[in-house]
């Protein structure tokens, strides 16, 4: 019986952008599909790979030696279009990687729930991501991209903790701060097709960053931590350097991440 970790490997090992987030899409109906019909899927136990599969191109870079593109001018917008989609396409995997990577920690089925509801969006943030590359005569893979995408995962693959502290509290926040900024250069371009899928991707990002924070506060409770502070040990550990602003401290807010966890870590040290 095909069981959960069974379909997060199959997402992680296949190579295609298209591919993978056709099988994310379908795989996440399916348990979806099975939890309302009151028949849950077994979680199951798989070993992730260490790096998911990717496509031949694009080529990965190292990030100072990705070309910069002044998003003022139409290549600048292809560029950033194509950086989003790169983002996301990691996001898709981020999410499907946590769930065989912790399945030997009992969860509750809430937690499984929200992981495939992040994995299914952020499958659909990459298509949309495509299909605005693909109106202006680009496509994913047409550029090179950042290489340093993955290392959060494999930086914390023997932490769970760490993992919910870094991706989506961290970097995933981040995108909380940059989108607002990068949908007025859509708009000023009158991009209308990347206006909305940017905007589709700012109002669901909240909730990734949510998902988080709770079960974050979740393992806090079981392991009677100080939530703050082990986020603050775990930031420092895991991300390098510190974080920067501008905040966007409103939707942050709304994701459940007070100016106290994060301010202080502006500093290093």
């Amino acid at each position: 019986m095909t069981t959960l970790c069974d379909m997060a490997v199959d997402v992680l090992t296949t190579a295609d952008g298209r591919a993978k987030t056709a099988k994310s899409r379908r795989y996440a109906a399916d348990w979806f599909a099975a939890r309302e019909a009151g028949t849950p899927m077994a979680i199951g136990q798989a070993k992730p790979p260490l790096r998911p599969a990717r496509p031949d191109a694009p080529q990965l870079l190292n990030p100072r030696d990705v070309p910069k593109r002044k998003p003022g001018t139409p290549q600048g917008r292809i560029a950033l279009l194509h950086a989003v989609a790169h983002i996301e396409l990691n996001a898709v995997d981020l999410h499907w990687d946590i769930i065989p990577r912790f399945a030997d920690t009992p969860m509750p089925i809430g937690f499984y729930d929200d992981w495939v509801k992040a994995a299914d969006e952020e499958s659909k943030h990459f298509n949309l991501m495509c299909d605005c590359l693909e109106e202006l005569d680009s496509f994913y893979g047409d550029l090179p991209a950042h290489a340093g995408m993955w290392r959060a995962a494999e930086d914390t693959a023997c932490d769970f903790m760490g993992r919910l502290a870094v991706v989506p509290m961290v970097l995933e926040a981040r995108g909380l701060d940059v989108t607002p900024g990068m949908i007025d250069i859509f708009r000023k371009a009158d991009a209308q097709s990347a206006v909305s899928a940017l905007e589709t991707i700012y109002a669901e990002e909240v909730s990734h960053v949510a998902y988080g924070s709770k079960w974050f506060h979740f393992l806090c409770g079981r392991h009677e931590h100080d939530p703050k502070d082990a986020f603050h040990t775990l930031v420092r550990k895991y991300f390098k350097g510190a974080l920067k602003p501008p905040f966007n401290e409103e939707k942050r807010a709304d994701a459940g991440l007070p100016p106290d966890f994060y301010w202080p870590l502006t500093e290093t040290g």
